[in-house]
């Protein structure tokens, strides 16, 4: 009989990288709220988001250091070692091209649930990039983890000269604009070159340090009616999404698959490492990038976080980001390993299962809290308090995961996703005792599964 790739099964999951999955998930929200939160050029400054009280300022500095960035970069990780683990497993039991069909069929649907998602809930999706992204990985499976490495090197590098070149194109934009500027207003007549120069540093200006007016406006379709928030948000998906192919913000997360599947050969993210060497990688990885970080932060709080005076001032991001996400992985499976904080890696690990549904939990709440057909709080809340919302969902999602997960093989979100994957109803609840059924309403073998490894939980661990 010919095998054909299915979901994995609970008992035949990697514990570590569910956990790993859970803590990105969740940190990710510290920035996302950020989003719902205040107009977009208040996410890195708080003249437009929270005020320029100290405690906000603080909020900016500490979140750049410690988190902006790196919870993608693990989730990135993730993304990509699953993606691998998914089409290795497939490849090991004989699919041969079913694996193919499977995995391009799971990632386009993924783009089509971040569309829908960018459109109708939340403009700053990530998963229609990281669609586009992992349409790129299937060729890069059988890679080395050297290779993998270096080409993930070579990226953040070429990252990093490409924030060098965008700080002197700000500069260049700047310097020819406001000359333009200035002849205008002595009426003097502009030629079509200097009219483009001044239109260009218009558009500049009303996007990193858009005038009350523009920030108004924007707050203002926030805090409407379900249409306003649609028109509004539709504007900025259509800006997010028209970014190239190989844009520097879809390379970020490119690089760090790469790390992903690198990792996961190498045994990184399965724990099998020893204690020692995750205790020299944490420690070197985060003394280098929060150092990093810390210069980058100090010169922002310098030119009080003007992103026309700070036009260099993220060149270092991709060379500071990563280490500090490489030092939390690492931290985490020292805990994974010894099998210590099981009251949390396990709800951790039952977050990562449901990562999709707890990620659009995150926009459809925030959506309601700060957007006109909720609570409308958009502009309203300094932006130290937003934490305490944070603190909330993480502590309803720690909680009701786990209980969920008891009665049910999966979320709400993934199992429709994986119905439509694998084009067969998934059985929802554990131990129904009946065969699945296709959406055609045929019974499939349930033996046919290949979405299975053997199980990575910690030394006297139980896994969810």
């Amino acid at each position: 009989m010919t095998a054909h790739a299915g979901p994995v099964s609970n008992a035949d999951r990697l514990y570590s990288i569910d956990a790993l999955r859970g803590f990105a998930l969740l940190g990710i929200l510290l920035m996302n709220i950020v989003t719902f939160a205040y107009p977009e050029a208040g996410y890195m400054n708080p003249a437009y988001g929270g005020g320029d009280a100290p405690v906000n300022k603080w909020a900016i500095v500490l979140q750049y250091i410690l988190a902006e960035g790196k919870m993608r970069g693990i989730f990135s990780m993730m993304f990509g070692a699953s993606a691998v683990l998914l089409i290795t497993r497939g490849e090991t039991k004989g699919a041969g091209l079913d694996i193919a069909d499977v995995y391009y069929r799971r990632t386009l649907w993924l783009g089509l649930f971040g569309i829908v998602h960018a459109f109708l809930v939340w403009w700053g999706d990530i998963l229609y990039p990281y669609a586009l992204m992992g349409l790129m990985l299937f060729p890069f499976r059988k890679m080395s983890p050297k290779w993998l490495l270096i080409l993930a090197t070579v990226q953040i590098l070429l990252l990093t000269g490409a924030g060098i070149g965008q700080g002197f194109d700000l500069r260049e934009r700047q310097k020819k604009g406001e000359a333009a500027m200035a002849l205008e207003k002595e009426g003097r007549k502009l030629t079509e070159d200097q009219k483009k120069e001044l239109d260009a540093w218009k558009e500049t200006l009303k996007s990193v340090k858009p005038s009350p007016e523009d920030v108004k406006k924007e707050v203002d379709a926030y805090r409407g009616n379900y249409l306003s928030v649609l028109k509004q948000r539709a504007r900025q998906v259509m800006r997010f999404h028209a970014m190239p192919y190989w844009s520097p913000f879809n390379w970020d997360m490119l690089s760090m698959m790469f790390v992903g599947i690198a990792f996961l050969k190498l045994g990184i993210l399965t724990a099998e490492r020893s204690f020692r060497f995750y205790a020299w990688m944490a420690a070197v990885s985060m003394t280098f990038g929060v150092a990093v970080n810390s210069v980058t932060a100090w010169f922002m709080m310098r030119q009080n976080f003007d992103p026309i005076a700070g036009a260099f001032n993220f060149v270092g991001y991709e060379i500071g980001r990563v280490p500090v996400s490489i030092a939390y992985m690492a931290l985490l499976m020292i805990v994974v390993k010894a099998g210590a904080l099981t009251w949390l890696t396990s709800r951790l690990s039952a977050v990562g299962q449901m990562a999709f549904s707890n990620y659009i939990t995150h926009s459809v709440v925030c959506g309601f809290l700060f957007y006109g057909y909720g609570l409308g709080w958009m502009g309203q809340l300094q932006r130290y308090q937003l934490y305490f919302i944070v603190l909330a969902i993480w502590t309803a999602q720690l909680i009701v995961s786990p209980i969920w997960l008891r009665h049910f093989q999966f979320g709400p979100l993934e199992w429709g996703w994986r119905s439509l994957t694998y084009w067969k109803r998934q059985p929802m609840r554990h131990h129904l005792g009946e065969p699945e059924v296709s959406l055609a309403g045929t019974p499939v073998d349930s033996e046919d599964n290949l979405e299975t490894v053997p199980a990575a939980a910690p030394p006297d661990a139980k896994e969810n």
